[in-house]
């Protein structure tokens, strides 16, 4: 399909959830809901791990019926785009989604092989970490936001090092910081 990005949502002091797991913190403003949608066009299939894909999969099939505009418009996109849960302990995941537990490391690979657009893994420090131990992931697209939350689960569970290089940035409505990177060779 192409390449692996990880698209996460940060704090300005490096966690994805609060220290109760609540997402209740980024900032969308129209510029960055603007590139959102963007992004998840161009998804040749969007990647999960297995906590996040159970918090939005409550979610999207309602998302028409929200107020929020944001939700609207990424529900049809949501819908026709291949969907894939990385998990140990689903076998099976609803919304037409494939899962993935055994055999991580070769059946992600051949999914990069495939022709198609490219895998967008959303959320999930324990999945991304996952790919980044095997070297799976090509890009990581962090936008930071305007806040500390003093505590929650970091973009990534300590590990060894890991050496980006910068291939891009990017702000949005004056508030959010979007950091683009590549391994470092």
């Amino acid at each position: 399909m192409g390449k692996i990005i990880y698209w996460v949502h940060q704090s300005v002091d490096g966690c994805i959830e609060g220290p109760n797991g609540e997402f209740d913190w980024p900032v969308m403003g129209k510029e960055l809901s603007a590139y959102s949608l963007e992004q998840s066009e161009r998804a040749g299939a969007f990647v999960y791990g297995r906590k996040v894909w159970e918090m939005m999969s409550y979610w999207w099939p309602r998302a028409e019926s929200m107020s929020d505009a944001h939700g609207r418009a990424f529900a049809p996109i949501w819908r026709r785009t291949p969907k894939i849960v990385l998990s140990r302990t689903l076998e099976t995941a609803d919304h037409g989604a494939r899962v993935i537990g055994a055999d991580l490391v070769e059946q992600v690979a051949a999914l990069k092989a495939e022709p198609g657009g490219d895998l967008l893994l959303t959320g999930g420090s324990g999945a991304a970490a996952a790919l980044t131990d095997h070297g799976l992931i090509d890009e990581y697209q962090v936008i930071v936001h305007p806040v500390a939350l003093g505590g929650g689960k970091p973009v990534f569970p300590p590990k060894d090092r890991l050496a980006l290089r910068l291939v891009g940035s990017r702000s949005f409505d004056g508030a959010s910081v979007l950091l683009r990177y590549e391994r470092a060779s």
